[in-house]
């Protein structure tokens, strides 16, 4: 798989969350920003992004992916942001 195509199975699946992929082949990492993670623990946004991507992950298309997750006032401090 691509980053586009696990970006685009992600915006297809969850509402209102802006992602940031990078990786190759089946290793991913994620970094999603949304008000959908407001008030979550870290368990539940992480089970949020991998209920997502459960048939990809069962298949195999996904191997390993690594997820970080932030609300929009997260994500203005958040390191991965400082380049954008």
């Amino acid at each position: 798989m691509q980053p586009s195509e696990v970006k685009a199975l992600l915006e297809s699946r969850i509402d209102g969350c802006e992602f940031h992929i990078q990786g190759e082949g089946c290793n991913f990492q994620v970094v999603a920003v949304g008000e959908a993670f407001e008030g979550l623990s870290p368990v539940k946004r992480q089970q949020l992004i991998y209920g997502a991507l459960s048939e990809e992950i069962a298949s195999g298309a996904l191997h390993a992916i690594s997820i970080k997750t932030y609300t929009p006032a997260q994500w203005q401090s958040a390191p991965e942001n400082s380049g954008a």
